[in-house]
Parts: structure tokens; sequence; C-alpha cells
């Protein structure tokens, strides 16, 4: 059985679902090479417009699998080059969805924050707790987490590892939203076509220059958005929006 599985429930939306429940979804190398191969192959892919990530119902990932990384060196992690893998999703050009329900622990809560958005169920919850097995995190958690929550706040998660609810998720700028946990993957779904419905130009250019505009200078961030919201006065989505409003009728967009 696949460690992860693809699904395309809905026109526009593929859903990418960790499949180790017997390991509570723990990130094993097999895991990450798998993920970075759906999310190259989605990105690219014309007729998905927006991706939702899902553990399942009762656990999104419980961090990397400590059996696959008690005895090795430093060597081999180095030569794992798995920042490789993860960079699959954080420069995936679709938006991406985080569904979560459950855990979100270590490399869990890594993988969630590589989102544009996450969704969490009343019961879920988020740590960073690697400092309690004498290491850190290393795939963004000390960085993602700093830029969503600040430095105080993710102080507070890295040096203790200690858990956050998903109120305090939300709260801490951790997750866009908060439901019941049996409507975390119906509220995903139903987001996600939202933003497939949208004009894709206008999405990706939308992520591109969010995502790139973090680090720069508020004027180079700006430049940038004004470059790309020149650029989409030359698709074809941009004049049938606004004919569509101007009609008062529903527009239709072919991404391009």
């Amino acid at each position: 059985m696949s460690e992860t599985l693809v699904e395309h429930p809905l026109p526009g939306v593929a859903l990418v679902r960790l499949n180790r429940p017997e390991a509570r979804n723990a990130l094993n190398q097999a895991v990450r090479e798998q993920l970075a191969g759906h999310f190259n192959q989605l990105g690219n892919d014309p007729a998905v417009r927006c991706i939702v990530l899902t553990g399942g119902d009762t656990v999104f990932a419980a961090g990397a699998d400590i059996r696959d990384m008690v005895e090795r060196g430093a060597i081999d992690m180095l030569l794992r080059q798995t920042q490789r893998l993860w960079a699959a999703i954080a420069q995936c050009p679709k938006p991406v969805i985080a569904a979560v329900n459950g855990f979100a622990l270590g490399g869990g809560c890594e993988l969630a924050m590589h989102a544009d958005l996450i969704i969490a169920g009343r019961g879920a919850s988020f740590a960073q707790p690697e400092v309690r097995v004498g290491i850190m995190p290393g795939a963004g958690g000390t960085q993602r987490l700093t830029r969503a929550v600040g430095k105080f706040q993710a102080m507070r998660m890295l040096l203790t590892g200690i858990s956050v609810s998903a109120d305090e998720a939300l709260a801490m700028g951790l997750a866009s939203e908060v439901v019941d946990d049996a409507q975390v993957q119906a509220r995903a779904l139903e987001m996600a076509t939202l933003i497939a419905a949208m004009p894709p130009l206008a999405v990706m250019q939308i992520k591109e220059v969010l995502l790139a505009g973090q680090d720069a200078s508020l004027e180079a961030a700006l430049m940038l958005e004004r470059k790309a919201f020149q650029l989409l006065f030359d698709s074809a989505d941009q004049k049938e929006g606004m004919r569509a409003f101007l009609d008062k009728r529903k527009p239709v967009y072919a991404g391009s």
C-alpha cells in the first residue's frame, strides 16, 4: 500500500493524503520522496488549480520517523538532501491548503506550515518538540514558525516543545480557520473549490508575490506587486473577469 495517496475529488482540486496510520503518518524518507513527486506533478498539471494536503480524520502527522533517525550520523543526514524534497512543496505554484486533524508535531507542523492556508479541527494540536529528543527543527520550523507567529511565541514553542491547541494556533497566526473536527476535510475542499474557481494566473501571481515579498524590503515587494499587477492585464482572464462583472454574469476562467 502506498504511503501517500492522490485523489481528484472535485474539478480543479487535488487531494494529497498521508497514508501511514500505523505510524501516525510519521514522515520517513519514502513519504518525503512521494510527497515531492506528487507536488512536482500536480504543480505542473494545468487541470489542478488547488491542492489539499491531509493526514486523515484523526492525525495529520506526528513528525519525523524517530526509528529511522536514531542511529544516523551527520553525513547520513547531509546525503539525504531532504531540503530538495521539502522544496517541491514550498515552491509549488498552486495554492496548498493543509487540512489538520489531530497531531501536527515536529515535521508534521513543518509540513503544515509549507501550506498557504491551514484549516484546523478544534481537537488539533501543533508543536515543535524536537528539543525534547536532543535536536532541533530541520525543515523550516525555526524560520517558518517565527514568520507566522513572531519571535516570542516561536521561542516558547521551540525551547519547551509544548503543544498549542487549534484555538491558540488561530490566535497566534498559525492557522487560517478552526472548525469542528468532523468538518475539516469538507471545509478544506470547500475552500479549495472556491480558489479553483478563481483565475489561475492571478492566483499564482498572488501566491508568488506574497511569498517573495515577505523577505524583501517594502519598496522591493511593492515593485514585485506592481509588475505582477500590470502583467495580468495581458491575460484573457482579466478581460473575462471585468467583462463578466460589467455584464452581471458569472465569469469562466480558462487560465490564459
